[in-house]
């Protein structure tokens, strides 16, 4: 019972105790913290065409191309357990077809250090497509910053900003030439 093996198996394990328990710690002295903060985003610039072959299948489908501005002071969430910030730009809007239609138009991962976020007449980093003609002359698109919290221990936080902006899309589509 004492040889080198049966020693060595009891020190692991009250190291492995050990590091759970400050694991557990680590997550119960940040689980309450608020994680909301304020964020400004202002669109710019939109431009709506309807186009062919981008799904594969040749139906039309409304390509929306989308420039916006962006700060957040994103210094409040990070916290000593808080490893990066993985950050992401969604438009959502409902169609006849869909009651909610969420598209990601740019993502973003935030390390510690980066304590402002600000973006001047950022383009979307995907295609914003419409699975049909819903985006022509829709009244409500709403354009909201989330992030998701990576800690060093503990349960990923899925985060809204306290902002959002909501527009309307232009009534017209756009003429090829026009956004070149």
């Amino acid at each position: 019972m004492n040889t080198v093996y049966s020693r060595a198996n009891t020190c692991f394990d009250f190291l492995t105790n050990v590091m759970m328990t400050l694991a557990l710690g680590c997550y119960i002295t940040t689980v309450l913290i608020d994680t909301s903060v304020p964020v400004d985003i202002r669109v710019t610039k939109v431009m709506l065409r309807n186009v062919y072959n981008v799904t594969g299948f040749g139906e039309p489908c409304d390509m929306v191309y989308i420039t916006f501005n962006l700060s957040a002071d994103l210094q409040p969430l990070f916290n000593w357990n808080v490893l990066q910030l993985y950050i992401y730009v969604y438009a959502e809007y409902a169609t006849r077809k869909n009651v909610l239609n969420q598209v990601m138009l740019l993502d973003k991962t935030v390390y510690r250090g980066k304590d402002t976020l600000y973006f001047r007449d950022q383009k979307s980093k995907y295609f914003f497509c419409d699975d049909g003609n819903g985006l022509r002359a829709h009244e409500n698109i709403t354009l909201t910053l989330s992030w998701n919290i990576i800690p060093v221990a503990g349960s990923l936080a899925i985060v809204n900003g306290n902002g959002y902006t909501s527009l309307p899309f232009p009534k017209t589509y756009e003429t090829p030439t026009s956004y070149l």
